[in-house]
């Protein structure tokens, strides 16, 4: 895996106090920006490493802050911190090319493993692709409809929306949604999200699309 490097960047102190302690403790280099401007100043010129982004900044948010490393060649894995309410936010950072993103108040475990997993972008391809064919080998367990309503939620869409699209009613949606979050294991909807984005990551990156991945 590539050096533990990270770069936080969150315009509140005690957030870049608390979970910058929490990852140098758990033996991370931590490098924190209290500004999308400041981070985007230094990127250039920035060691390998990944980028833990709050969606919530001041001028500049997260996401234009994405765009803007994109927009002068920087390639940094970026995991993005949002609050409740953002998984919409997420959705769209991750459509962006974000590899995960991470709900407050997140546990020292979850950081870790999204941490450790956007570092193996820098590795290369292999443990990506392993991940990524891992997700859609859980998407594959998924009816047709399913994974239609799967498809709905990734786009951002509301129980309203993709009842009206596919025909159906709204509680058959709901139906659908639960059956969908059971058989992929998972107790929330970003986390059924997260899965689906897994599925692409290798695409996103520049591999071949998958048959089997979601539209």
């Amino acid at each position: 895996m590539a050096e533990k490097r990270v770069y936080l960047v969150d315009d509140e102190a005690a957030v870049r106090r608390s979970v910058g302690f929490m990852l140098k403790t758990s033996g991370f280099e931590v490098e924190s920006f209290e500004s999308g401007e400041a981070f985007l100043k230094a990127a250039p010129h920035l060691a390998p490493g990944c980028v833990l982004l709050d969606v919530r900044l001041g001028a500049m948010d997260g996401l234009a802050v994405q765009q803007a490393l994109k927009d002068k060649g920087v390639v940094l894995p970026v995991i993005i911190i949002t609050g409740h309410g953002d998984v919409g936010l997420a959705v769209r950072a991750m459509k962006a090319g974000a590899v995960d993103f991470l709900e407050k108040p997140f546990e020292k475990t979850a950081v870790i493993a999204s941490l450790e997993q956007a570092l193996r972008h820098n590795d290369g391809r292999a443990e990506l692709n392993r991940l990524a064919d891992q997700a859609r080998a859980q998407l594959n367990g998924l009816t047709p409809r399913e994974r239609d309503v799967l498809n709905g939620l990734v786009e951002g869409q509301s129980n309203k929306v993709i009842a009206y699209d596919l025909g159906i009613s709204p509680r058959t949606v709901e139906i659908h949604r639960a059956n969908l979050m059971s058989k992929l294991g998972v107790g929330s909807l970003s986390d059924a999200l997260k899965i689906a984005f897994t599925a692409r990551m290798a695409d996103l990156a520049g591999a071949a699309p998958a048959a089997s991945e979601p539209a």
